[in-house]
């Protein structure tokens, strides 16, 4: 396919963002997700098929993106969701452009999507963003309604690429808060050399309005916001088991 004749389905696009990835990064959230994860506040980007704002090229895009260059200059791009590996060849078409550029690429992934392609998107991708849910494989379905299976490959093939990772843990009440699971999480993770920085992520209720705009059923109404002293304790779990920076 001619890369004029690709075209990614986007669902919204943050220009200054600061927490999805190092330094200032213009941030493409690209419609479409597979997983339905209990916790999720971004439902409205789960239908691939739902209408969209913008349908770009890789080359719109990063015309797009570089009319902010000066400012994310010592930061970069990242493409998040949803999960950009559903569109995985726009992903690599995007990326390969933006390192003619010199931008630093970061994808944001739930590891949901391990194919040739995904490998592929992987090679221009400076830096990966992995969620790890659990490493339950019955939570893990309970959790995203998929199987932990292509999480654990993506992280393997990760580790043989030695391509740089960023972890993010969601730590939900009741699910998996228990000092057992952290510690499980935790051990796992120590395995890996790749891991450059753990981010501990303490659920919230914010994106809780969005199901109800949507007038579906949000899943954890019953639960709240994870409580600051759980969120110290889980640092301080895998801060004993790993050597790099873990942050909440």
């Amino acid at each position: 396919m001619e890369q004029t004749e690709l075209k990614g389905r986007i669902h919204s696009m943050e220009s200054f963002g600061t927490v999805d990835g190092p330094g200032i990064r213009f941030v493409t959230f690209m419609q479409g997700c597979p997983m339905r994860c209990l916790f999720c506040h971004n439902p409205d980007t789960w239908d691939p098929n739902a209408p969209v704002k913008y349908e770009l090229t890789p080359q719109q895009l990063l015309s797009e993106v570089l009319r902010y260059k000066n400012f994310i200059k010592n930061g970069g791009v990242t493409l998040t969701g949803g999960e950009p590996l559903l569109q995985a060849d726009f992903v690599r078409a995007f990326f390969a452009l933006c390192h003619a550029e010199g931008l630093h690429t970061a994808i944001d992934t739930s590891g949901v999507i391990f194919s040739d392609k995904a490998k592929a998107a992987y090679e221009f991708a400076d830096l990966v963003l992995l969620d790890i849910k659990t490493t339950d494989p019955e939570l893990h379905v309970r959790l995203t309604s998929h199987s932990i299976n292509n999480n654990r490959l993506t992280l393997q093939y990760l580790q043989q690429q030695d391509k740089p990772v960023w972890i993010r843990h969601v730590v939900t009440p009741t699910i998996n808060d228990d000092d057992e699971h952290l510690r499980a999480v935790a051990e796992y993770l120590s395995g890996f050399s790749v891991i450059k920085q753990v981010e501990i992520l303490p659920y919230h209720t914010m994106g809780k309005y969005k199901y109800e705009n949507m007038g579906i059923d949000y899943p954890l109404a019953h639960l709240s916001d994870l409580p600051q002293a759980d969120t110290q304790r889980a640092l301080s779990i895998f801060r004993e088991k790993l050597s790099c920076p873990v942050l909440a």
